[in-house]
């Protein structure tokens, strides 16, 4: 065709900044989306959490709501996203017809003559474009999602590290704690704070938030250290500031030694007792049997089903409020780390088990030659301690021994104001005894803990179909889509493709009546007027394809969500106690984007693959009849070929 191609390639190159333009924009409502998504998990991970308060208040329907506002902005950045790749889809999918178009009629205004050599070569260059064109719009977004990830990550990898050992002046000074503690030297103390200021957030106005306000603190090892202070005074943040999980605004924390914290609400794992104790040491069933007779959890695992190999479900639904703080207790102690961070550990048990724990456990041989820090309102606790710690709003306002302590100003602390020790003392432990008394009869009936060959699961596994996808599922995205538009997009497609194969049917036509002795006396310019009728048909139905998809995809994935969150708010509550919440999230998350996003593109390209194959079928049996006959055949061989894989990769 001589130099006529570069009218086709001037095409191409047009289109480019378009694209380029489109691609922008689609990078920005990709990004939008994504902050929106971000939020509709977290929401939904706040709606799993508290399910329970919220189905007892009947409150459904207002946190319903409450999540459908992200949900709606959402779609509102991915119906924009969608239209763009709809026009996206459109350039590419028409520049192989507009290709030959301009290229053909370029060639015949020049005043060259059209051969069936000259078409039929070049329409076989020009549909090896069309498969890689249709899956540029693919690339495109594949880019962009994988561009904006990237950002997303190095945004996150870009913060600030967070120091291990929260010191920003070197090693903190030892005349810290020589003024309390004249007797020791910075090698005996376990924690030294000094003049630490700690807040929460990460931003760097923080001097109106602290949360602990020049605090200086020593704490010598092997001692038990009571922290107490009215609700709000900063026990547990003091805990989290030696932990390193506040940020340092001022002065210095330094800990020596490994550290097991045990905080207020115990994180448990979906598994068994014995896992989350042991969570990944090795087993020694000596210091096993003593941790758990030291955290009176003999007599819970004995009247287990299971003993402790008893399934657990997630956050230890199947358990007491009690039975996983001394569980959690138990996992500590059995790791044996240097120092202890007892977040009101005794406050979940009744006061019967709180003297054993607290004799047996804090003060018992196994933890007693380690540090122990713990933030109680128990009065024996307080009365057992080496040194009493009493926080008030964020300051540490006395630090003494339990003796000094019921001599000093801060006897107005209300638990301490309320009851008098020596009487509780006396009475937890008249409690302790009969405690005990109770454990060894139970455990005289049952003088070994049951082991079953298996575990006793509760949590419902996850069902998975294999094998080929049912007609249902089709039918039922139809239907989310709506039966008219899924019509309209098959037509559009089928038309589409008539319009492709109509236009090569046309240059065929324009060869034979223009060469040969069968020439017709037609004007070239009614020949390209045809083809252009052809051309505009299917740039027309290209876009009705494109955009029906786009809205289509749109209104499924509304619907899908829809349902998928009706139906999760009008379960039963037992159903949250059988499944794991994160499998509830990867439904709502990677699931549902892939319903989304992913799955109408896949369509798409399914339908215009499916529809082009079924267009050359149809000119090969029109052409050659013969080739109907070979088809069958190799049909029925494919599929069972298909089969044939299939059950071998079961098998494997």
């Amino acid at each position: 065709v001589k130099y006529a191609f570069l009218s086709g390639i001037m095409i191409t190159i047009l289109l480019i900044p378009v694209n380029k333009w489109i691609a922008e924009l689609i990078a920005s409502a990709t990004k939008k989306m994504m902050e929106q998504k971000d939020e509709r998990i977290r929401r939904t991970g706040e709606l799993l959490t508290y399910i329970r308060t919220l189905k007892m208040y009947g409150w459904e329907l207002l946190f319903t709501s409450w999540l459908m506002e992200t949900r709606s902005s959402e779609v509102t950045h991915l119906s924009t996203r969608k239209y763009l790749d709809a026009w996206c889809v459109f350039f590419w999918a028409t520049t192989p017809t507009l290709f030959s178009l301009f290229t053909f009629g370029v060639y015949t205004l020049m005043g060259h003559q059209l051969d069936a050599a000259t078409v039929f070569t070049c329409l076989a260059l020009f549909n090896n474009l069309i498969s890689p064109l249709n899956s540029f719009p693919w690339v495109i977004n594949g880019l962009i999602d994988a561009i904006i990830s990237t950002r997303r990550l190095s945004r996150f990898l870009s913060c600030s590290e967070h120091e291990l050992e929260l010191d920003r002046t070197g090693n903190p000074p030892s005349s810290a704690c020589s003024e309390d503690q004249p007797d020791f030297t910075f090698e005996d103390m376990a924690v030294v704070i000094h003049d630490a200021s700690c807040a929460w957030s990460s931003s760097n106005e923080e001097e109106q938030n602290l949360v602990l306000d020049h605090v200086t603190l020593c704490i010598p090892k092997g001692s038990l250290v009571s922290v107490i202070g009215e609700v709000g005074s900063g026990k547990s943040s003091l805990l989290n500031s030696i932990l390193g999980e506040m940020r340092l605004i001022n002065g210095s924390v330094h800990s020596s030694g490994s550290i097991a914290y045990v905080p207020q609400v115990p994180w448990i794992l979906s598994g068994t007792i014995r896992d989350n104790i042991l969570f990944g040491k090795e087993y020694d069933p000596r210091r096993y049997s003593d941790v758990l007779q030291a955290c009176a959890l003999e007599v819970d695992i004995s009247l287990m089903v299971g003993g402790d190999m008893a399934y657990i479900g997630e956050k230890g639904v199947n358990l007491s409020g009690g039975q996983r703080a001394r569980l959690a207790l138990a996992r500590a102690i059995y790791h044996g780390s240097d120092i202890f961070m007892l977040d009101d550990v005794l406050s979940a048990v009744d006061a019967q088990v709180s003297c054993w724990i607290l004799h047996n456990a804090i003060l018992g041989p196994l933890m007693n030659p380690h540090t122990r820090i713990l933030c109680t309102h128990n009065i024996q606790a307080i009365s057992s301690a080496d040194m009493v710690v009493v926080m008030d709003k964020g300051h540490v306002k006395w630090v003494g021994s339990s003796a000094d302590l019921s001599t000093s100003s801060y006897l107005a602390f209300s638990s301490i104001r309320e009851f008098n020790i020596s009487s509780q003392v006396q009475s937890q432990e008249r409690n302790e005894n009969a405690f005990t008394e109770d454990k060894q009869n139970v455990l005289q009936e049952s003088d070994y803990i049951r082991v079953p060959e298996a575990e006793q699961e509760i949590i419902e596994g996850e069902l998975r179909k294999e094998g080929r996808v049912e007609s249902t599922v089709y039918k039922n995205y139809a239907a989310f889509s709506g039966w008219i538009i899924t019509i309209v997009t098959c037509l559009s497609a089928i038309l589409m493709q008539a319009s492709r194969n109509g236009n090569d049917l046309w240059l065929s036509y324009w060869v034979d009546t223009t060469a040969g002795s069968n020439q017709k006396e037609y004007p070239t310019s009614f020949y390209l007027v045809i083809l252009c009728i052809f051309c505009i048909m299917n740039s027309l139905l290209t876009l009705v394809r494109a955009f029906s998809f786009a809205f289509g995809g749109l209104r499924a994935a509304v619907q899908v969500h829809n349902r998928l969150l009706k139906k999760l708010i009008n379960a039963p509550v037992n159903f949250f106690d059988q499944t794991p919440s994160g499998r509830i999230l990867n439904r709502f998350s990677s699931d549902l984007y892939t319903i989304d996003d992913s799955l109408p593109f896949i369509l798409n390209i399914l339908l215009a693959n499916f529809v082009g194959l079924l267009g050359i079928a149809i000119v090969l049996s029109y052409v050659q009849v013969m080739f109907l006959l070979l088809l069958l055949p190799f049909w029925y061989i494919y599929s069972k070929l298909q089969v044939g894989i299939c059950l071998g990769t079961q098998r494997g």
